[in-house]
């Protein structure tokens, strides 16, 4: 799995994420390509804007920890069609070059911090994490759905 907070591996991101338009159909899935790149968003406001988010239950969390965890933070990629958390779900329509802007801006403010400035913090859902499982879980996420719009 790359490393995102390498720099030539956020701008590799940010050139695919920059051949999108507001007509890439997906290969496969529900969203358009607006409310992909809103639901990319929605994983760096968990790091950026952390209160708009409730933290799981008790019982919530030890499921997402034990149960779901290594899925998201560990090497293998995502399957085509998974199921995703409520939160992360995007029905309403987005405007294309907002969510554009805003993603790339996070792919890069993440990449210029480093994961230093990560790594004391607690995940809402898995807790803290190692600079390898931040990486894989920023990256792995971004790769899925970009692959899915075929970039």
């Amino acid at each position: 799995m790359k490393n995102i907070f390498n720099k030539s591996v956020s701008l590799e991101l940010i050139e695919r994420i920059n051949k999108l338009t507001p007509n890439t159909k997906a290969v496969w899935g529900k969203m358009n390509v607006s409310q992909m790149l809103a639901h990319l968003n929605i994983q760096y406001e968990f790091i950026y804007e952390n209160e708009k988010f409730k933290k799981p239950n008790p019982i919530l969390r030890f499921i997402l920890k034990t149960f779901l965890k290594n899925k998201v933070v560990g090497e293998t990629p995502f399957k085509k069609n998974g199921k995703t958390s409520p939160v992360f779900i995007i029905t309403s329509d987005k405007d294309f070059n907002t969510e554009k802007e805003r993603l790339i801006n996070y792919i890069s403010t993440t990449q210029k911090n480093g994961v230093e400035v990560l790594l004391p913090h607690n995940t809402k859902s898995f807790g803290k994490l190692t600079a390898k499982e931040w990486s894989n879980m920023l990256y792995k996420h971004l790769d899925h759905h970009l692959v899915q719009f075929g970039v």
